[in-house]
């Protein structure tokens, strides 16, 4: 039988329906209790599909990866605790905007968002996954090392108002970064006697504890003028067709960005929100509202999240490259069905392919669906008194935690960069960069080291290769023109 007819049938069939329904309903309602993540999910699920078919596992696991990036939005949007990683920059707006009033509104923003930019990046996985894959591959070390540095200069327009306490939370980002075994020696570094710390701290905790552990704190210390369960109003949530054309070219340009960050292996869809975020700002004719409940940095956030899946999907399924934890799991669920991911995959098994495709593309518009009709629902948590919300917050928060390594270590880790969250934000130090500067400090360095191992410590391909030195031009730019803008109101303000 022709494999795209095959993968048609199995899919359009109530097994693949039910699959799809299922695994995009629990990628949802997972990715939107803090604490919990889609990638715990889809691991927790994996010994599941032993046994199974094939193109049924990846199916219920596809749905799953998919509705998880886009439940997170709505803890983000109504509690300020992503959900998932993805989800921490749609906090800068959506909560905001939540409590200005407009719960719904954001919402509904945050579902069109992720449903064009889920929809865009899946087109871009069925049109461009051979060519944009081979594209991938002329990246070297060092070319990575000058998009990391790019992407850390970028932590200056995402953080507040002051160029200055964003770059310092970065820096101190990176400085939690470095516990564990070193890149370059492979020797272990910073860690205090402790063999826990020979990992380094792992990402999950540290998110959990910046953002879950340390608005839980302040409800408790009072620090939120008003400690309100946000609630959803009678109206339904949902977006019409003016909101659609008047942000339809911000969609378009963060979906894409969001799709090109997913390619690149290790950056992760985080990263991409960053992103799409800090353009959308930098582009804006108003960008001192971005931060405070602004509709175009919910969209940005949301339209790129979502679109990382597709364009993280591509090197999976092409070369056989993991771009996260998440893709690690899926590349390990191929391996474990006897596939090999990369060229043959297509050439052996392209009734997988097209079932990959096909999946996200059914999950895609089951999110709608049920984001939609189930939003009140989730809601609901926000009506708990706060009192009897918060220990189950909590309690999600230690499990999720625990859960990662089964270690005890972790649950500190938690509790200590929520105390380190809540001192920050009340020195007004902005929470988002130091995550930005965590995640990609280690990457910076890794490809780094292994550029300087391959040419003896010859820095000078950083600036000799073309797409390198494009990216430092790029980075330096990012860097000098808000300096430059600064000095030219203040030139103005003195005159």
């Amino acid at each position: 039988m022709d494999p795209l007819k095959q993968a048609l049938l199995q899919l359009g069939s109530p097994t693949g329906l039910a699959l799809v329904l299922l695994g995009t309903t629990l990628g949802i309602f997972v990715g939107a209790i803090p604490g919990l993540t889609g990638t715990m999910l889809i691991a927790l699920m994996l010994p599941l599909t032993f046994g199974v078919d094939p193109q049924y596992a990846m199916t219920l696991l596809i749905s799953v990866y998919v509705g998880a990036i886009s439940g997170g939005m709505i803890t983000a949007t109504l509690l300020r605790m992503p959900g998932t990683p993805a989800s921490i920059i749609t906090t800068l707006d959506g909560y905001p905007l939540a409590r200005k009033g407009k719960p719904e509104r954001a919402l509904a923003l945050g579902v069109m968002a992720s449903f064009v930019g889920g929809m865009i990046s899946w087109g871009l996985l069925v049109l461009l996954a051979k060519p944009v894959a081979l594209l991938s591959t002329r990246f070297g070390p060092f070319e990575y090392f000058s998009l990391v540095l790019t992407a850390l200069v970028l932590i200056a327009s995402i953080g507040g108002k002051s160029l200055s306490r964003s770059l310092l939370a970065g820096m101190l980002g990176i400085l939690a970064s470095m516990p564990g075994i070193a890149a370059a020696t492979g020797q272990a570094r910073l860690t205090f006697g402790f063999t826990e710390l020979n990992d380094g701290f792992h990402l999950l905790p540290v998110l959990i504890g910046l953002f879950a552990v340390n608005q839980i704190m302040r409800d408790i210390a009072g620090k939120n003028s008003t400690p309100e369960a946000i609630k959803l109003g009678e109206r339904r949530h949902r977006w019409r067709w003016t909101d659609f054309k008047e942000h339809f070219a911000n969609m378009i340009r963060s979906s894409f960005i969001g799709a090109w960050i997913g390619l690149l292996p290790g950056i992760g869809a985080n990263i991409g929100s960053v992103a799409a975020y800090s353009v959308a700002k930098s582009t804006s004719k108003t960008p001192d509202k971005f931060g405070t409940g602004h509709e175009p940095g919910i969209v940005a956030a949301e339209s790129a999240n979502n679109a990382t899946v597709g364009g993280a999907l591509i090197p999976l399924i092409a070369m056989g490259l993991p771009g996260s934890v998440v893709e690690a799991i899926l590349l390990g669920a191929l391996v474990i069905h006897g596939l090999q991911p990369g060229p043959r995959l297509f050439s052996d098994s392209p009734g997988m392919v097209y079932t990959i495709m096909g999946a996200m593309f059914l999950a895609n518009i089951v999110m709608v669906v049920i984001m939609s009709r189930s939003m009140r629902l989730l809601a609901r948590l926000t009506e708990i008194p706060r009192e009897y919300l918060l220990p189950v917050i909590l309690t999600f928060c230690v499990i999720g935690s625990f859960a990662l390594s089964n270690r005890l270590f972790d649950v500190w880790v938690m509790l200590a960069f929520g105390g380190l969250g809540f001192l920050l934000e009340s020195w007004r130090i902005p929470l988002a960069p130091f995550v930005i500067g965590f995640v990609l400090g280690p990457i910076a360095e890794e490809n780094l080291s292994a550029g300087l191992m391959s040419t003896n410590g010859d820095w000078s391909p950083i600036f000799t290769r073309p797409i390198s030195l494009t990216l430092v031009l790029i980075a330096i730019g990012l860097l000098v023109l808000p300096l430059l803008r600064g000095r030219k109101k203040s030139t103005e303000a003195s005159s």
